[in-house]
């Protein structure tokens, strides 16, 4: 019906996955905060906390139910399937996705899901592709804004975007640390500064690449409110104006793609969320919360979009199903 709150930033971890991030070699270990609390780190700066709602199904639906949020689209944050090799991401990948398709499941009306790709196994991440959308019914990807130090507009990456363009799918980017996490080591620097970095750097770099140009058809939901990106959109208008390098690839003034996307809440400023809306519309916005991660709100999610002016009401359920 319409109306219905979806919370499209939202992710859900399983014990399995956890022990896979102790198990497996990589850059990625378990650590404990100053305060006590379980931590990931990458290359010895935190970027994660651990949480009891992240695995706690009941914990989850008892806030959803408590804030009004009907719907949830769970998906797996950094470091997704990627503190991995390309030995190993396939068998990540699926155990995440069946661990989804399992809990929507049980609990239909409540969860849908991004999937996980192992991107850096060419063959592999094209059949879990359509595994997850076609077997599984996940709603959509995730990736993450660089995969082990390497940009989405890397070439062995081209087939699996050109397919997701001809399947005009939803693809959720969430940030990663930058590839050079030295300068994001103190104060916890990694998610509070590093996160929206990246992304800025992954859509501007996709941007000026002409991905958006030439795979039209995917639907971008760009993490955090797009990062940096709203702010430095004019800028990359100049830089377009001002640099020949920037007109290599694409015809149009950067804003003009970067209008298309659609940016996710998690900012929870009225400031800043009037701004996006302002520039690119309410339609093109959706709900995230990015629970249940520290900087996250589940709360704040819901109280800072009721006060926004939207009159261009979407159905998130027709944006969450494969065209």
């Amino acid at each position: 019906m319409p109306g219905l709150k979806y919370d499209l930033h939202t992710h859900f971890y399983t014990e399995e996955f956890f022990q896979k991030v102790r198990d497996l070699p990589s850059e990625f270990s378990f650590d404990k905060s100053s305060t006590g609390q379980t931590i990931i780190t990458y290359r010895g700066a935190r970027f994660f906390g651990v949480t009891p709602a992240m695995t706690d199904v009941d914990k989850r639906l008892e806030d959803m139910d408590r804030v009004g949020i009907d719907v949830e689209v769970v998906s797996l944050s950094t470091p997704n399937v990627f503190f991995t090799n390309a030995d190993h991401q396939p068998a990540v990948a699926r155990m995440i996705n069946n661990s989804y398709a399992e809990l929507i499941a049980k609990h239909p009306t409540r969860f849908k899901g991004f999937a996980s790709i192992p991107m850096d196994a060419p063959d592999a991440a094209l059949n879990e592709l359509h595994r997850a959308i076609d077997v599984l019914k996940l709603n959509g990807v995730i990736l993450l804004s660089n995969i082990g130090g390497k940009p989405l507009t890397s070439p062995e990456y081209w087939p699996f975007f050109e397919e997701a363009n001809r399947m005009k799918l939803c693809i959720f980017l969430h940030p990663m640390l930058p590839a050079n996490s030295d300068a994001f080591r103190e104060y916890v620097l990694g998610p509070i500064i590093g996160f929206p970095f990246d992304t800025s750097l992954a859509a501007a770099r996709m941007c000026y690449d002409g991905m958006f140009e030439d795979l039209p058809d995917i639907r971008w939901i760009i993490g955090h409110l797009g990062g940096a990106i709203p702010y430095l959109m004019e800028r990359m208008d100049n830089g377009f104006r001002d640099f020949a390098d920037c007109r290599v690839k694409i015809d149009k003034l950067p804003s003009f793609y970067l209008k298309r996307l659609y940016y996710d809440t998690v900012s929870f400023s009225p400031y800043t969320l009037k701004m996006v809306r302002d520039m690119v519309g309410a339609d093109h916005m959706v709900m995230g919360s990015d629970y249940p991660h520290l900087l996250g709100s589940i709360d704040r999610a819901v109280s800072s979009i009721e006060i926004l002016d939207v009159t261009n009401e979407r159905d998130d359920r027709s944006f969450l199903e494969q065209r």
